[in-house]
């Protein structure tokens, strides 16, 4: 299996290489003829097959093929002046296979310089033989015309080669003894010949033609006055002719024109009357239009400003009242919250008042028990002896302090009406009033009589005069 799979692959390489050397691709510019055991054939701008080792492949180029075509030697003109002439020629082998089949056999074993000699010297050959035929003149002013006649004359030799002329442009014609430059000079003279012949017969011909020109000027002048004075003549006749008519037309034209003007001037008059007063007529019936429009807008607007204004009104007073209200919520509000204050403050301070008062009359009760207890042992004591006790002793002024102790703790006393303080003083005055009746009842003994008796006495010997 293996030796079938590498003669199989060295049988497609083969081929490959087979088909690589039989391939021929043929350019535009050039032409193949294949030629084998059964003939030739020609193939142009196309790939082919050919088989190798059996066909044989030969190119021909069918591109320009350029040509410098020079006289090595002097030609005699048709006026036997001998010239050197210098061209340049353009060939190429023809496209057709005939041509090619014919430049084939002729240049296939030939090199490409091989076919510009040929061509060479068929285009000299053909060139000397036009020059022999032409004039020197001819020939220098008329290059395009001898390069045709030549191109004309090779063209048969040159088709029998399979070749054919694109074209031949002549460069440059000399010769030795300078006849070309003596045809310059004697062009130059004639042509300054030329140009003063055609000068002084133009000058001439300027003379005539201003002479004949003046004449017919004179003549034209002298007839179109004549026609002009016979044109006047005629039109002064013509305008008198045509005055008079007029004249009398104006005549008739005027007295039509007053009448038509008078009937037109009443016609015109009457119109403008009417008109004036279907003016008139139409101002006053526009006017009491506008004052209808004024006195509607007026009315209109001092409606409208009227229920602008209401409206304005209502919406002040609503936001008035509206603002009152909150005013009025607002400082009823505080009002309550201030009057809950007082009442809780006034409510706060009575109740500290009772528990004062409860404390007062407690440490009155205290002191009063102890007076009490001393009183117990004074009973037996005179009534002198006691009341000295009293005056001479902190006794009273004991007893009134223990009534006013209380007070002295109290930071601060707030009393509401007319007369508190006046009824603070006769509470104190009534406890301590009060300590002497509890004094009196548990001990019998009157300190409030004797009191009043001790100042009494005192007064009295205040009041008597000494001796």
């Amino acid at each position: 299996m293996p030796q079938v799979l590498t003669a199989l692959g060295i049988i497609i390489a083969l081929l490959v290489v087979l088909f690589v050397m039989s391939y021929v691709k043929v350019r535009p510019d050039k032409a193949v003829i294949i030629t084998g055991p059964r003939g030739s054939r020609i193939v142009t701008g196309k790939a082919t097959i050919r088989i190798p080792f059996i066909q044989r492949i030969d190119y021909l180029p069918l591109d320009l093929i350029q040509v410098d075509i020079r006289t090595s030697s002097a030609v005699p003109t048709n006026e036997f002046i001998n010239i050197f002439v210098d061209g340049v020629a353009n060939i190429k082998i023809q496209s057709d296979e005939a041509s090619i089949r014919l430049a084939g056999e002729i240049f296939l074993t030939r090199s490409l310089e091989d076919v510009k000699q040929i061509a060479k010297e068929v285009l000299e050959g053909n060139m000397r033989e036009i020059i022999g035929q032409m004039k020197l003149r001819e020939l220098v002013q008329n290059r395009d015309k001898f390069a045709e006649q030549v191109k004309l004359s090779a063209l048969a030799d040159m088709k029998k080669m399979g070749l054919d002329i694109v074209n031949i442009t002549i460069q440059n014609f000399a010769d030795k003894n300078g006849v070309i430059d003596d045809l310059g000079v004697d062009n130059i003279a004639q042509i300054r010949k030329d140009a003063s012949i055609a000068r002084a017969n133009s000058e001439k011909e300027v003379e005539i033609a201003v002479s004949k020109a003046k004449e017919l000027a004179n003549d034209a002048r002298i007839k179109a006055e004549l026609e002009i004075e016979q044109q006047n003549n005629s039109l002064a006749l013509r305008q008198a002719e045509l005055k008079q008519k007029a004249d009398i037309a104006k005549a008739t034209a005027d007295a039509s024109y007053e009448i038509q003007f008078a009937n037109e001037a009443k016609t015109i008059n009457i119109s403008k009357q009417n008109a004036e007063i279907a003016r008139r007529d139409k101002e006053i019936e526009l006017r009491g239009k506008e004052v209808e429009v004024e006195e509607k807008t007026l009315e209109a607007r001092i409606k409208k400003s009227a229920e602008a204004e209401r409206y304005a009104r209502e919406q002040k007073a609503e936001a008035e009242l509206f603002v009152r209200t909150k005013e009025a919520e607002a400082l009823l509000a505080e009002q309550e919250r201030a009057a809950r204050g007082l009442k809780l403050q006034a409510e706060a301070e009575k109740y500290a008042q009772e528990q004062k008062a409860i404390g007062i009359q407690a440490v009155g009760l205290a002191e009063a028990e102890a007076i009490e207890k001393k009183a117990e042992a004074m009973k037996k004591m005179e009534s002198a002896a006691v009341l000295d006790l009293v005056l001479k002793s902190d006794v009273l002024p004991n007893i009134v302090r223990a009534a006013a102790e209380p007070l002295t703790k109290v930071d601060k006393i707030v009393m509401y009406g007319d007369g508190n303080n006046t009824k603070l003083m006769g509470d104190i005055v009534n406890s301590s009033t009060k300590v002497l009746e509890s004094v009196k009842e548990a001990t019998g003994l009157d300190l409030a009589s004797l009191l009043a008796g001790f100042a009494t006495g005192k007064l009295t010997q205040k009041d008597e005069p000494k001796e």
